[in-house]
């Protein structure tokens, strides 16, 4: 189980009456930046996408956009994109039996026909000639089939509405009454971190934090840096550098410290950054190890939808409270901090 941050209990000021008279305006920009992202890629599935060029389009920064749109679509990006690249494959190859399974491949933004092969099996269960093939045949099943396709296609454009984002957040803010999350916006103070990083997977695995937690506090006890007779007064911090919706688990990168003084000397292991003072949304939860996901997703899909703030440049990072009876259930205190400013 993480360590815990013990803060001040006046931090903790649940913003329901802000959110209450500004939530339904500043929720249909959000849909609206997200609705211009889709209108994009429906007119350019052939083409090789920037994150930071949808970003822009969406008007967010890249580091926070593939998560809001998850958490605002209910599908990762890559996967949405994946998923309408197959089903105009699908139209194409029914409809148009002129173009070639390796035209369609390269019309629908696959690299090469056997990628969108394999794909398009994964997806429909049939090669694609053998999906032409079936298709093809003039029988009013299949003609409803195709018709059904076309209609996919031509007719109906994948738009958020408002009714399905209020819908998805109506089930999330439930999810977190159970979880009794709360969120806040202050203006937190510039620390400095004392760090160990690590490379690699790392969604679920306490083990893996705790010999993190470990290996910093071997170094930060003996230098009167951290207090394992008190744990309420040590400040510990995880810091998340990528978005784990967009970089592969392999290659993801946090950073499990403690606030230090900021003359603190590093060396080796333990490195040091610096979280600059700004403006932070802070959501605290009690979460068990399998619903920090489910808690950030809230956060990015449900409050800052809702709050009028949007996503800022800066560290993403978690903070934990020492509570010993939260601990007894299994349970973190958990605070989630992301820098913000006004929408």
């Amino acid at each position: 189980m993480k360590p815990r941050l013990s803060l001040d209990d006046e931090t903790w000021n649940f913003m329901g009456e802000e959110m209450n008279r500004y939530g339904d305006a500043q929720i249909r920009e959000y849909i609206c930046r997200i609705n211009r992202v889709l209108d994009y890629l429906d007119n350019h599935l052939d083409e090789v996408f920037n994150i930071g060029d949808l970003a822009r389009i969406a008007g967010f920064s890249p580091f926070h956009f593939h998560r809001i749109f998850s958490a605002m679509l209910g599908e990762t990006l890559f996967s949405f994109l994946g998923r309408l690249r197959l089903e105009k494959a699908a139209r194409i190859l029914c409809g148009n039996l002129d173009v070639s399974v390796t035209e369609t491949a390269l019309k629908c933004g696959f690299s090469s026909p056997a990628a969108f092969s394999r794909a398009f099996k994964e997806s429909f269960g049939f090669s694609p000639s053998g999906w032409r093939k079936r298709h093809s045949i003039l029988s009013k099943e299949d003609s409803n089939l195709y018709q059904a396709l076309r209609n996919t296609g031509n007719a109906r454009r994948l738009r958020l509405s408002y009714d399905q984002v209020i819908d998805n957040m109506t089930v999330r803010r439930a999810k977190m009454e159970a979880l009794q999350g709360e969120v806040n916006v202050s203006v937190l103070e510039k620390m400095t971190v004392a760090y160990v990083r690590h490379i690699g997977p790392y969604a679920g695995d306490e083990e893996l934090f705790q010999r993190l937690f470990e290996k910093l506090y071997a170094w930060a006890v003996p230098r009167g840096l951290a207090d394992t007779g008190d744990p309420g007064k040590n400040r510990n911090i995880v810091v998340y550098h990528d978005d784990p919706g967009i970089t592969e688990p392999e290659k993801l990168r946090i950073s499990v410290g403690i606030v230090v003084p900021p003359d603190t000397g590093v060396s080796g292991e333990i490195g040091r950054l610096y979280i600059p003072s700004t403006r932070y949304a802070m959501g605290r939860f009690l979460l068990s190890g399998q619903e920090y996901g489910e808690a950030w997703q809230y956060m990015c899909g449900v409050w800052m939808p809702a709050s009028g703030y949007q996503p800022d440049e800066g560290y993403c990072f978690e903070m934990y409270r020492h509570n010993p009876e939260t601990e007894k259930l299994g349970k973190c205190d958990t605070t989630i901090c992301v820098p913000v400013k006004p929408l």
